[in-house]
């Protein structure tokens, strides 16, 4: 089977695929490559809240496929292919959710990192591998990465470049919670479809404040004053109802 990213559509949900089984989901540099375009045609579909990014298999993806960085093509820069991979990724306007089981490592934790949130799997194991290969991590996956574990844990993982259990991701903040074996599809579904629910204006402001975007503010008021999801959200909670939000991202 051929190195690809695969991706559906469900109830509100895009699930992104990282699929590379013959090496443990690497992303290749046409994986890198075409990351970006998949997120920006999910990001405009009007039918996506939220998108989950896992890997084939038993494994989230154990990082750059070592080969194209031993000989890239022409004019190519795998480190730049990654990192504008993880931008697109991070830049996606709805929520994103990691499903981490087996090895996330390197440019799969950065991949990662890169989402709004991750939750694995118990025996997952995680860590960023710069220093085996003598490469000097990007400024900016170095900064989204202290940012989730503070300095000392990213000094840790990017000065040693050895791999942490899921326990201590959980412990360290680089994880938001950790399944029991069989139980991550089933608590992704759910957390997703309780995503789907909530209002995209709350979700899509937040996301943006979170990140550091602070010089927004008069836009999501005006966004929110137009929208009718305050009175939507308070009608509903009157009447003990479902609310039925209709900003949507892409709008």
């Amino acid at each position: 089977m051929e190195p690809q990213l695969e991706h559906t559509v469900a109830d509100g949900v895009a699930t992104v695929v990282i699929s590379n089984p013959a090496k443990r989901n690497a992303m290749t540099a046409g994986m890198w490559r075409a990351l970006p375009p998949l997120l920006d045609e999910l990001a405009a579909d009007r039918g996506v809240r939220a998108l989950v990014l896992t890997g084939a298999g038993p494994t989230f993806c154990a990082g750059a496929d070592i080969s194209s960085l031993r000989a890239p093509g022409p004019g190519e820069d795998p480190q730049a292919l990654a990192v504008a991979a993880e931008e697109a990724l991070a830049a996606f306007p709805k929520p994103t959710l990691a499903a981490v089981r087996g090895y996330c490592v390197g440019g799969g934790c950065q991949l990662a990192a890169a989402c709004d949130l991750r939750f694995a799997e118990e025996g997952a194991s995680f860590g960023i591998t710069p220093a085996k290969l003598g490469i000097v991590y990007a400024s900016s996956s170095t900064r989204r990465l202290t940012a989730l574990v503070g300095p000392s844990t990213a000094k840790y993982l990017l000065f040693s470049a050895e791999l942490i259990d899921s326990a201590r991701a959980l412990r360290t903040g680089l994880v938001d919670e950790v399944l029991p074996a069989g139980e991550l599809d089933k608590r992704v579904a759910e957390f997703t479809r309780v995503l789907t629910t909530r209002s995209q204006l709350t979700q899509a402001a937040a996301k943006e404040f979170a990140d550091g975007r602070t010089d927004r503010d008069a836009h999501w008021g005006e966004q929110a004053r137009g929208s009718g999801d305050t009175a939507e959200g308070v009608a509903a909670f009157l009447e003990r109802r479902t609310p039925r939000f209709g900003w949507t991202a892409s709008g």
